[in-house]
């Protein structure tokens, strides 16, 4: 039968959270990674948009963005319960603010130069003031955003709480989030990430964050 195939790039949230899903899915699938400087023709006809990731269904059908990645991996029978808790209200608010707002800050933040911006250091004020330290209130209710657990919520956020970490790593460990930091160092260090940063992820049985601190 064939295997799902995935338009990807290494570093790039979007792709990032997609390739995740489909391991805690244990799908099979197979990865192509692009160069960002010379895209394939062939994803370029399958998904004009012109960014990852995209992926092509083996019925012939294309998904182009994240967050239907995810849907499609995570609806399947073993891993529904990674896909319910996402759909909450309070959930799906913190993917809007995620891919909205903080995107936005975190952009300006970690390319000013992609944005003739003069007010880097306000940007990155306003991604913590509004994105990160909410963050933290709620993760100190629980470890994660699921119901008893991770969540799709959790795989969606996290690679962009991570990029926004590692631009200023030596000032962002002075910040008192400690929620927020123990989250973010469990993904970090969880066999699930190690697996989806491989080259050519495949599929694989892995475990996913202790849900204890």
């Amino acid at each position: 039968m064939q295997k799902p195939l995935l338009y990807t790039y290494r570093r790039c949230p979007y792709a990032m959270r997609a390739r995740m899903a489909l391991l805690v899915a244990g799908i099979d699938f197979d990865a192509h990674e692009v160069s960002l400087r010379d895209k394939p023709p062939e994803m370029l006809t399958r998904s004009p948009k012109g960014s990852v990731p995209v992926m092509l269904l083996p019925d012939g059908s294309v998904l182009e963005q994240s967050w239907d990645i995810m849907r499609w991996a995570l609806n399947q029978d073993a891993s529904k319960r990674w896909w319910e808790p996402a759909q909450s209200t309070e959930n799906l608010e913190w993917l809007t603010r995620n891919d909205g707002m903080f995107k936005h800050h975190l952009d300006r933040y970690k390319y000013p130069e992609r944005y003739y911006e003069t007010d880097r250091a306000g940007h990155r004020e306003n991604a913590l003031a509004t994105f990160l330290r909410p963050l933290n209130t709620r993760l100190e209710q629980s470890s994660f955003l699921g119901e008893s657990g991770p969540c799709a919520t959790d795989l969606a956020l996290f690679p962009f709480v991570r990029q926004f970490a590692a631009v200023e790593p030596d000032w962002f460990e002075l910040l008192q989030l400690p929620a927020l930091k123990a989250w973010l160092a469990n993904w970090l260090s969880s066999p699930l990430f190690m697996h989806c940063m491989h080259k050519l992820p495949s599929q694989t049985t892995v475990p996913f964050p202790s849900e204890g601190r």
